[in-house]
């Protein structure tokens, strides 16, 4: 039983809840028709598009902030790959490798502080100042809801009033529910006349201090990244001086054992130089040996043996050695046909190309290879097996060299392309 009571009452309020909707329909369409008279406030009018503008205002400020605070997060995530790149690129034996890394932790600790307190100091904010306004919209639309019930009880009361024929229980009963209808709407009216000023007011305070907190938060953040930048250039601008007065040179590019003498290798005795496996030349350290000359002896080895790469007395058995013949290829550099500026010059090597000047010291580290100081001038010839010729890799004499001695099998070698500059 307690049951159908239950259901009973609620029957009836769903069937009174549809009675009203009806009757708020109806008095809708005559006061739009000008059949029946509406109650009108303009103050309270005022109030809303106000409110109404407010939260316009405030929805799309809290959605322009998310904005920044993801562009916040996407410029941290691009500093932090960024500062990764640095430590990768920056080699062990370079001065101030620690302190980069160092630095790069605060960097990203600082983006991550400085996002935290923007969420925490501005968008929180943000979130409860916005926080209140589905409630007040909410009862905005049920004070319109109450003047229209209030209108049409005062309606109806009327009609009953000026009716020919009056039934006067009907008349107490219509202007009982007028008061009741006219109270709910006034108590709902008062309240939000009250709250809406207030609210309006109110924009000027949290707008004032949600642009001071991320204003403020912006400026700590940029003068402490400002630091951190300048302890970074300071980093970089030891490792350039060090760099400039050739304490880091550059590398050359790793190439596999040249085959340039190997006619000549062919005819020394297997003992007298071990053979060497592919290798990548090793940076300067400050003091370049000598480049060893080649030399091809027949005499018999002293005794306990020679030792690899030494230079040998020459013999005089040497003058009857066949001469090393030398091939003529086209003039090529890595790969591509050149003119030969130097063909038919007599004060220039056989196909000589063009010239190059060394920009860096560099070790030789095999005996085909040349030894090269800074401002050493280098006359460019072909390989004379296109084939031999690494990529990164030149074939030339030093200038120097050439002009004492005029001879290629013994001043010629290989040397890196990116340890020089052309010259004219």
């Amino acid at each position: 039983m307690a049951e159908m009571g239950s259901k009973g009452v609620t029957a009836g309020k769903i069937a009174s809840n549809v009675q009203k909707k009806l009757t708020r329909a109806q008095e809708k369409v005559l006061q739009k028709l000008g059949k029946a008279d509406e109650t009108k406030d303009e103050q309270f009018e005022q109030c809303v598009q106000n409110f109404n503008k407010q939260l316009t205002e405030g929805t799309r400020l809290q959605k322009d902030l998310r904005t920044y605070l993801a562009s916040v997060k996407a410029m941290h995530e691009a500093s932090k790959k960024l500062n990764e790149c640095l430590q990768e690129v920056y080699e062990p034996d370079w001065p101030g490798r620690d302190e980069a890394n160092k630095i790069a932790e605060n960097n990203d600790l600082l983006w991550m502080d400085y996002h935290q307190k923007l969420v925490d100091q501005a968008l929180l904010t943000m979130d409860t100042y916005l926080g209140q306004f589905p409630d007040i919209k909410s009862r905005i639309a049920k004070r319109g809801r109450k003047l229209v019930d209030y209108d049409s009880a005062r309606h109806h009361y009327e009609s009953l009033q000026t009716a020919k024929k009056k039934d006067e229980a009907k008349i107490a009963k219509a202007e009982e529910e007028l008061i009741k209808a006219q109270k709910v709407f006034e108590e709902m009216n008062v309240d939000l006349q009250e709250e809406l000023p207030s609210l309006w007011n109110s924009r000027v305070g949290f707008y004032v201090n949600t642009f001071q907190s991320i204003a403020g938060l912006e400026e700590n953040f940029h003068k402490e990244m400002s630091k951190l930048n300048q302890n970074l250039n300071d980093v970089l601008i030891g490792l350039e001086k060090q760099h400039g007065s050739n304490t880091f040179t550059v590398k050359a590019q790793p190439r596999k054992k040249s085959k340039l003498f190997s006619r000549l290798r062919r005819k020394k005795n297997s003992d007298n130089a071990p053979a060497k496996g592919n290798k990548s030349p090793s940076p300067p350290d400050g003091s370049p040996a000598a480049t060893p000359e080649i030399r091809v002896n027949h005499e018999p080895e002293p005794a306990g043996g020679a030792t690899p790469g030494a230079t040998l007395p020459k013999s005089p058995s040497q003058s009857s050695l066949p001469a090393v013949v030398v091939e003529t290829f086209p003039a090529t550099v890595n790969g591509t046909v050149e003119g030969g500026s130097g063909a038919g010059r007599l004060d220039l090597p056989p196909g000589f190309m063009f010239k190059v000047q060394a920009q860096h010291d560099y070790t030789a580290t095999d005996t085909d290879e040349l030894q090269l100081k800074a401002g050493d001038v280098v006359l460019v010839i072909p390989f004379q097996n296109p084939e031999e010729q690494d990529e990164g890799w030149l074939m030339g004499v030093k200038e120097s060299d050439w002009n004492q001695h005029k001879e290629l099998e013994k001043c010629r070698g290989v040397f890196p392309e990116n340890f020089t500059e052309r010259v004219p």
